[in-house]
């Protein structure tokens, strides 16, 4: 049996890359620019909200994947 590692569940889960584009990739695609810096915030607040009652590291793991990819966002728009 495999089993999938903490990284492998945070920065690639298999439920979401089902088809030829990644889920996050479709979502930023639909929203407005800053639709999707509140998506990002909203989910990172989520799994910080919740990591004492549900998936403890892995909730911070992806809270911080969340706030990494807001800040990407954040930094390109500095260097435009």
């Amino acid at each position: 049996m495999k089993y999938k590692t903490i990284g492998d569940l945070v920065n690639s889960p298999e439920h979401y890359n089902q088809g030829s584009i990644e889920c996050i990739d479709s979502i930023e695609a639909m929203l407005t620019r800053e639709e999707f810096i509140g998506y990002l915030r909203g989910n990172s607040h989520k799994y910080r909200w919740r990591f004492t009652y549900k998936n403890g590291i892995e909730d911070l793991k992806k809270a911080e994947w969340y706030e990494k990819k807001l800040m990407k966002i954040l930094e390109g728009e500095k260097n435009d």
